[in-house]
């Protein structure tokens, strides 16, 4: 057969990945802050969009029975145009031009010698009548002040580890070299406070002998808080039992021995520091006071509150209703008034053209967070229908559930579905769970049964090992006896993996460590 290039004409079908259809899928796996961040960022760069107002818009609320909306409050998203008894939202930009003339004007007649002093300017007597007052010319000032008065501007600075360690070296080291030396060393500290980097490689950086960096260390080392600078965890503990005057040679031991301590081997403990049961239980108590972390007080990333995105609440019927937070969904309108305003007066095709992409965006926006709310709605909806048993009962009777059986249910994709339960959270009666929390492998049941959620299974066992008693331990093999015997099949290297996933030690060390506290 001869190789020639020839031209054929073909007709296929195929799904394109518009950027479009890349935008909405975007915004179906971004969490309520992230979406709330994009949206701010469309709203300034697209004239033709305006955020909406009002605090019961994009209220949806479904009834898990039957799925059908009941409550429909107003359209999440709509592309709205001013009209009737409202002021054409076209003359916003006029009006806002006209209303920032007067203020500069009024700025500019304003004397400037008050705020200058080395500037030439007659001074302003006040109101006569305000002086009389007394305390009412004050207030009359101060409220006349307070209209730019931003007292965010006002907030102290949150200290952080290296401010505050900084702050104490300039009282404790006099020479210039040491501050070098010691300002090296706190910019090396990592984020709880240990200092990993060699002290051999610092000395040769700075040029300095090994023996005045560890001079310096050793004052750096009896800062504010008890335990930075240490190499180690044991040198940590150590530096903080030093600051409460309780590091004597029977604690030394311990500390040295510190590994023994992690796999509760009690006995060689009270052997190596020659104590008591009573004197080992109380020095362990100490070292459990000790903070492993002492720089992680300073500078921590500040923790978010779970915003919940749909809301889980029991209906009258028996069934439950579920329902969007209309809080975490971001209120967009598409000023259509304002477009064929404008549009009419472009001067050009680069403007006419800008302004038609302005609007398709902003529509293609609209419906797109109209369909990422409907969908969350509906993938919730069925996540409720499936776990109801949890809902009623606790999370014994949470079911296996996986992907393809609620996009099956919901006839939608798998990856469709793996989107909306991304950084979404569900807030029900029993708390505000991850939605995928509700979505967990299957344990067969030993006689036929219902298969048994994995997450279920491993509440079973936590309960099981927290009821146990000291003289009878459970291990791992009657674990899986006890499980079968209630109908869950379940190897024990599953049970061994799922004790490890909760840390929980062996049957071994909880025997030691319950003993100890006997």
């Amino acid at each position: 057969m001869a190789i020639s290039t020839k031209l054929e004409m073909r007709q296929s079908q195929s799904l394109i990945m518009t950027p479009q259809l890349m935008q909405a899928i975007k915004l179906l796996q971004m969490s309520n802050l992230d979406l709330v961040a994009y949206v701010e960022a469309e709203l300034e760069k697209n004239p033709l969009l305006e955020k909406g107002a009002g605090e019961t818009e994009g209220a949806v609320t479904t009834n898990e029975a039957d799925g059908s909306a009941n409550g429909e409050q107003v359209d999440l998203s709509q592309n709205a145009s001013s009209s009737g008894d409202e002021p054409d939202s076209g003359d916003w930009m006029q009006s806002d031009l006209e209303t920032g003339s007067e203020a500069i004007a009024s700025r500019m007649d304003t004397d400037l010698g008050n705020v200058f002093p080395d500037e030439p300017g007659v001074p302003v007597s006040p109101d006569p009548a305000l002086l009389k007052g007394g305390d009412s010319y004050k207030n009359a000032t101060s409220s006349a002040a307070s209209e730019d008065y931003n007292l965010e501007a006002f907030v102290a600075e949150e200290a952080s580890l290296v401010t505050t360690l900084e702050d104490q070296m300039q009282l404790a080291l006099s020479e210039e070299t040491d501050k070098l030396i010691g300002g090296h060393l706190i910019n090396s500290l990592d984020e709880n406070g240990y200092l990993y980097q060699d002290l051999g490689e610092v000395a040769e950086t700075l040029g300095v002998d090994l023996d005045r960096i560890e001079r310096v260390l050793g004052v750096l080392q009896t800062f504010e808080p008890a335990g930075v600078f240490a190499r180690d965890l044991a040198e940590c503990l150590k530096l903080q039992l030093i600051e409460k005057n309780r590091f004597d040679p029977a604690m030394e031991a311990l500390i040295e021995n510190i590994e023994l301590l992690a796999k509760r081997d009690l006995a060689a403990l009270k052997r190596l520091c020659r104590v008591d049961d009573e004197d080992l239980i109380e020095m362990i108590s100490e070292i459990r006071a000790l903070d492993p972390k002492p720089g992680s007080v300073y500078g921590a990333s500040l923790v978010q509150p779970v915003v919940p995105d749909v809301f889980v609440r029991p209906a009258n019927d028996g069934t439950w209703t579920v329902e969007l937070n209309s809080d975490t969904l971001p209120k967009v309108l598409v000023n259509q008034t304002y477009y064929a305003k404008v549009i009419k007066t472009a001067r050009n095709e680069t403007e006419k053209e800008y302004l038609t992409e302005s609007l398709q965006t902003a529509n293609w926006l609209a419906k797109s967070l109209d369909q990422r709310a409907k969908t969350i709605l509906k993938v919730s909806t069925e996540i409720v229908r499936q776990q109801d048993g949890f809902l009623t009962y606790g999370i014994e009777h949470l079911r296996p559930l996986n992907l393809k059986t609620v996009a099956d249910a919901i006839s939608m994709h798998e990856s469709t579905v793996s989107r909306v339960t991304s950084n979404k959270y569900m807030a029900t009666p029993r708390g505000i769970y991850e939605l995928k929390y509700f979505f967990s492998s299957a344990i067969s049941a030993t006689v036929g049964g219902d298969a048994h959620s994995a997450e279920a299974v491993r509440h079973r066992i936590k309960q099981m090992i927290d009821a146990e008693e000291p003289k009878a331990i459970l291990s791992d093999d009657t674990i899986v006896k006890v499980l079968k015997d209630d109908g869950i099949d379940i190897a024990r290297r599953t049970v061994a993996k799922y004790r490890e996933a909760m840390k929980i030690g062996s049957s071994v060390q909880r025997r030691r460590e319950k003993n100890a506290r006997i």
